[in-house]
C-alpha cells in the first residue's frame, strides 16, 4: 500500500466509480455467484447443506457448503469468488481460529495447503477456475462443480485417513 493518506486517495477513488462499470461488472459477478449457489443447491441437495452468498467487503463473495461429517470437525467449504484476481476458489474454514490453525498443522503436507504460511481466513485457499467465462454460466457451473467434486472428495478422504486429528 502507498504512503499516500486517505484524502489523497479520493479524487482517484471518485473516478473509479464515475463511470458505474465498477458497480455494474460487481453486482453481474455477485450474481453469477448466486446463480452458481443456486445450482449448487440443486445438485448437492441432500448431500451438503449449502449457505446463503455472502459478501466480504468488495474482494470476495462467497457461499458456505457444509454436510455432518464436516460439521461434526468444526469444518466447512467456501466456495470463493476472488475480485482481485477474477477466479474461483476453494477454501476449507474451520469454526474458529483455533480449530484453524489446528487443521493447517495436520494437513500442510498436503498439496493443496501452502505449508510456508496459513491464509489469513481460512485453512488453505485452492483456485479451482482460474479463467472463469462469464458469459457460458452452465459451462462455468459444471467447470466448478467438477473441481469442487474432485477436490472436495479428495480432503474428505485425507481427512478421514486421520481420523485422530480432531
Amino acid at each position: 500500500m502507498s504512503d499516500k493518506n486517505i484524502n489523497d486517495r479520493i479524487s482517484a477513488y471518485k473516478a473509479a466509480f464515475a463511470s458505474g462499470e465498477i458497480q455494474q461488472t460487481h453486482q453481474r459477478l455477485v450474481g453469477i455467484v448466486q446463480r452458481l449457489r443456486t445450482e449448487f443447491s440443486k445438485i448437492y441437495q441432500g448431500e451438503f447443506s449449502v449457505a446463503s452468498v455472502m459478501h466480504g467487503y468488495i474482494d470476495f463473495t462467497y457461499f458456505y457448503l457444509q454436510n455432518d461429517y464436516l460439521k461434526n470437525h468444526k469444518l466447512k467449504f467456501a466456495v470463493v469468488f476472488n475480485h482481485q484476481q477474477a477466479h474461483f476458489e476453494l477454501w476449507l474454514l474451520g469454526r474458529t481460529k483455533e480449530v484453524q490453525a489446528h487443521y493447517w498443522e495436520k494437513l500442510k503436507d498436503a498439496p493443496w495447503v501452502d505449508s510456508e504460511a496459513m491464509p489469513e481466513y481460512s485453512i488453505f485457499e485452492v483456485t479451482i477456475l482460474a479463467n472463469p467465462d462469464f458469459d457460458n454460466m452452465m459451462g462455468l457451473t459444471e467447470s466448478v462443480q467438477h473441481a469442487f467434486d474432485a477436490l472436495s472428495q479428495e480432503i474428505v478422504n485425507t481427512l478421514k485417513a486421520h481420523e485422530s486429528w480432531s
